[in-house]
């Protein structure tokens, strides 16, 4: 729940109070009727559960009026559809009959003293009061006066947390809720870091590894024919050289997957279009987030969102081009990957799960559309803040 009070009039937030108090007092009448009426048929099993629907069905709604008059008069703002358990709901309304009754009593005293004041400036235009009199009742006026005015402040503070509590999650659910979201990112960023690391060792066992061996082994034969066959050995070293070149290309690849240091020297954008210029596809950069910096973890998230959409898009969607927006609008980076691909990407794979997870521990969302015939389209919001 969200409370917009500056954006209410103290006229209005009166309004509500004074409705609270007679809310209060029908909720006292409901309870004492539900008592007399249906406490005998609560009592009996047989007949308690339908007595227990009937009672609930008017608690129901004189919460639905509650939250009614919280929303007009004060400008809270709910969480869509909440359950309510039963206890809970009935434990609000009898702590609302409560604030309530007590805050129609601070009214009345509230009332009563100004009717106490219109009679104190009476006797002072009249001349029947004296000046001990008159400042013995000034002080005791205007401690009362203090006393009313924060006891109802307070009550209305407190008949908003009560509203809180039984409209929305609580702050308990809320601590609870961020724990598991917290545990459950963790688990996911292990998993990802380790799958990262077993596909950077499959790369360099698979690619980079087999490339220094074939590498040794043209070197050797160009070592031992040199004598025999000097132009066989020059051709072998120029294979050699090609291969060497190759293996450089590749390292330097997977050095890039591991972590760009254009982001660190140059910036997101440029490692970007270090992204642009790999890429077997074209691709098409649109950077409009602005001159300020963004924190590392953001820009490090959004690389590796870009960087593994579009190695996605080039082996496994058949796309002829994809296009990238990466903007910032207040707190919020947002990165937009889109290719003319075949689409059906699996959401739940292993590569998009573990860019979720890398999301989702900045407390960002990862969203993703791929409907089978393309496009695919890839979303990422990230909190710079």
């Amino acid at each position: 729940m969200r409370g917009d009070e500056e954006e209410v009039g103290a006229g209005r937030r009166l309004a509500g109070v004074l409705l609270g108090c007679l809310s209060a007092l029908l909720g006292a009448l409901f309870f004492l009727a539900a008592g007399v009426l249906l406490g005998p048929f609560l009592l009996r099993p047989r007949t308690r559960p339908r007595a227990r629907e009937v009672l609930m069905a008017g608690g129901r709604r004189l919460v639905a009026l509650e939250r009614s008059r919280r929303s007009v008069f004060f400008g809270d703002r709910f969480p869509g559809p909440y359950e309510v358990p039963d206890r809970r709901l009935l434990r609000y309304l009898a702590a609302r009959i409560g604030t309530g009754l007590v805050s129609g009593i601070v009214l009345g005293l509230l009332v009563f003293g100004e009717v106490l004041a219109v009679l104190l400036v009476r006797g002072i235009v009249r001349g029947s009061l004296g000046w001990t009199e008159l400042l013995t009742q000034l002080l005791l006026g205007g401690v009362l006066l203090f006393l009313d005015v924060q006891g109802l402040y307070a009550l209305s503070a407190l008949d908003a947390r009560l509203a809180r509590a039984c409209f929305g999650p609580s702050e308990q659910e809320l601590l609870r809720r961020r724990i598991d979201e917290l545990a459950l990112s963790r688990a996911a960023v292990v998993q990802a870091v380790d799958t990262e690391r077993r596909r950077i060792e499959r790369d360099l066992h698979d690619g980079v590894q087999q490339r220094l061996v074939a590498l040794a082994m043209l070197l050797g034969r160009a070592r031992r024919g040199r004598a025999r066959d000097p132009e066989q050995a020059d051709a072998l070293l120029r294979q050699a050289h090609a291969e060497a070149q190759d293996v450089l290309a590749e390292l330097r690849d997977v050095a890039w997957r591991v972590y760009p240091a254009a982001l660190d020297s140059l910036g997101l954008e440029e490692a970007l279009g270090g992204v642009a210029q790999r890429c077997g596809i074209p691709l098409r950069v649109r950077f409009e987030a602005g001159d300020a910096p963004l924190p590392p973890p953001v820009e490090a998230a959004a690389y590796f969102v870009v960087s593994e959409a579009v190695t996605n898009a080039a082996k496994h969607s058949s796309a002829s081009a994809v296009s990238v927006r990466v903007t910032r609008v207040g707190p919020l980076l947002t990165v937009r990957v889109e290719d003319d691909g075949r689409g059906g990407a699996d959401p739940a794979g292993s590569g998009l799960t573990g860019l979720r997870s890398r999301v989702a521990a900045l407390d960002g969302t990862l969203h993703v559309e791929s409907p089978l015939g393309g496009p695919t389209t890839l979303v990422a919001e990230l909190p710079c803040a």
